[in-house]
């Protein structure tokens, strides 16, 4: 039996659900329907981004980042999912960001999605099961249930969610125009996964490299030769570079695209002016301030289920002080 878990102090009640697939293999996912997400005017959104990034960030800008909402935890959730099939899927990145407005600070940290923690309702299985055990039993059931899951872990409060998948992240880097990423090491991956359920190869140069959003798609999901917490880590840089290009006042014209993207592709409960002040902090930290965690192989130790499922056990004596340093009040 692996070491005891902790206490969850925040549980969801338990759901009535189909009969369930062992805790420690994926469970399949299934065709559903997608439930309607946040969907303000993009001509707002983008004429408040404009407004406060072109005119405000010097003094309008800090005020509204300030003045308008405390410290925000968000979860982002990456769902792994094709164009037929609705959210009933497992959440292929979590990541969990601080943005305080005060400081200005922004903060992402890495969750792997092997992580093997109690899901509430549901036992111990891998953390990114929660989305899919969420959705399963309600449309939108996936972030409410991915969110108890990380703060009965965690131990920090999450305010909001972000879900996005593969479509919203490809649109949302071109409208930016894309972006700009330093690859350490040459990325050669034979068996990239295609949307019909095939493979193809693609390669991936090291060097500086101007990717547009299906080729930062690759990057940050090609898994031949590395692993999750190499692939966190690209993740985190393609979120550090978006902030770069936003901060770019080239791209600023851009901006109303950018919204339509989000409008249409991401879906969220943040509303629209908690999205412009995130943006603005995000924006007044600039790419170099932000603090960026991966929650890797020191913090966790590989374990094997009794029924043969690979899974990382939680090393919480080293992920709680990491966690209180980045999430304190």
């Amino acid at each position: 039996m692996p070491p005891p878990q902790r206490s969850i102090y925040k549980e969801a009640e338990p759901r009535t659900q189909p009969p369930a697939p062992a805790k420690d293999q994926a469970p399949t996912p299934t065709t559903g329907s997608e439930p309607d997400g946040f969907s303000p005017s993009p001509l707002v959104l983008a004429l408040l981004i404009i407004v406060v990034s072109c005119g405000c960030l010097g003094v309008g800008g800090a005020w509204l980042s300030q003045a308008v909402v405390p410290r925000t935890n968000v979860l982002i959730l990456g769902v792994d999912r094709r164009p037929e099939q609705g959210y009933v899927v497992r959440s292929d990145v979590l990541m969990l960001a601080t943005v305080d407005p005060q400081g200005p600070l922004l903060g992402l940290l890495s969750i792997p999605r092997d992580l093997y923690v109690e899901i509430p309702g549901h036992g111990e299985s891998r953390i990114n099961t929660a989305h899919f055990w969420g959705e399963r039993a309600e449309p939108g059931g996936g972030p409410q249930l991915a969110t108890e899951t990380v703060v009965g872990s965690f131990g920090v409060p999450v305010h909001h969610f972000v879900r996005v998948d593969f479509d919203g992240f490809r649109a949302v880097v071109d409208a930016v125009g894309g972006i700009e990423v330093v690859v350490e090491e040459r990325i050669v991956d034979n068996a990239y996964p295609t949307e019909d359920y095939g493979t193809r190869r693609i390669e991936i140069p090291a060097g500086r490299q101007h990717m547009d959003g299906e080729r930062a798609l690759q990057y940050v999901r090609s898994r031949h030769g590395a692993s999750d917490f190499e692939r966190a880590a690209r993740q985190q840089k393609v979120m550090v570079a978006m902030v770069r290009r936003l901060s770019s006042p080239r791209t600023w014209l851009s901006l109303p695209a950018v919204f339509q993207a989000l409008v249409e592709h991401v879906e969220t409960d943040l509303g629209p002016v908690e999205m412009v002040q995130l943006v603005v902090t995000a924006l007044r930290v600039g790419p170099e301030g932000i603090e960026h965690h991966v929650i890797d192989r020191d913090m966790t130790r590989p374990w094997t289920t009794p029924t043969g499922g690979a899974v990382l056990l939680p090393r919480w004596d080293v992920i709680d002080p990491l966690v209180k340093g980045m999430f304190r009040p």
